[in-house]
């Protein structure tokens, strides 16, 4: 059995959870992380060094860390579903992937500092001017996502793990309280998501 280690309102273990169920794959879930604790003691250490949640353990013992890497890594060994959002051929395979790292590499830190800011800061330490910088930083990026999505249903076309990586930061984007500009097709996209059944469950909840 699959096991992830992870606390349920942490957007890189609602990567996992509704990639899981889109694809059918079973798990079973352990609270990690946040006011649960474990991710500094020595057994979790051994299986993610960085103290950070999710870790996705094998039966074997197995384990592996970075969400986007246990993505790649479930849709790789899986059939059907799972490895349908994640093509073997290498330009689609790498169309998703850039979106992937851009997810990591660029949208992350901005909505990170907007979420931090309006959920888990008390209002008096709250860095306003770093959460404006923040907020005119991921504009952009949303900019440029809406554009990629005109004339498209998914990120990249089909539904793939490019959704499920962005997907968990749209939710936030919209449900936030911060000024936004209207953005059509990102507004459709982020609608289409709402749709399915597990992004509803998993991922668009109150956030905490």
């Amino acid at each position: 059995m699959t096991l992830i280690w992870g606390r349920t309102n942490s957007s890189n273990v609602m990567k996992l959870l509704w990639f899981c169920a889109e694809a059918g794959i079973p798990y079973e879930r352990r609270d990690a992380g946040g006011t649960f604790g474990l991710v500094g003691d020595d057994a979790y250490k051994a299986m993610n060094p960085m103290s950070l949640v999710p870790v996705l353990q094998e039966a074997d013992g197995w384990a592996l860390w970075e969400s986007n890497t246990i993505l790649r890594y479930l849709a790789a060994v899986q059939a059907g579903t799972a490895a349908a959002l994640y093509p073997a051929e290498p330009r689609r395979r790498a169309g998703i992937e850039r979106w992937m790292d851009w997810q990591l590499a660029h949208l992350t830190p901005p909505m990170t500092t907007i979420f931090f800011t309006h959920v888990r800061i008390p209002e008096a330490e709250r860095d306003w001017p770093a959460t404006t910088a923040a907020l005119e930083k991921a504009t952009g990026l949303w900019r440029l996502l809406d554009r990629q999505l005109a004339g498209r249903q998914h990120v990249e076309g089909d539904f793939s793990l490019a959704d499920i990586a962005i997907g968990i930061f749209v939710h936030r984007w919209f449900a936030l309280p911060v000024e936004r500009p209207e953005l059509a097709h990102l507004r459709a996209w982020y609608d289409r998501l709402l749709a399915r059944p597990h992004y509803s469950r998993i991922v668009a909840v109150p956030m905490s």
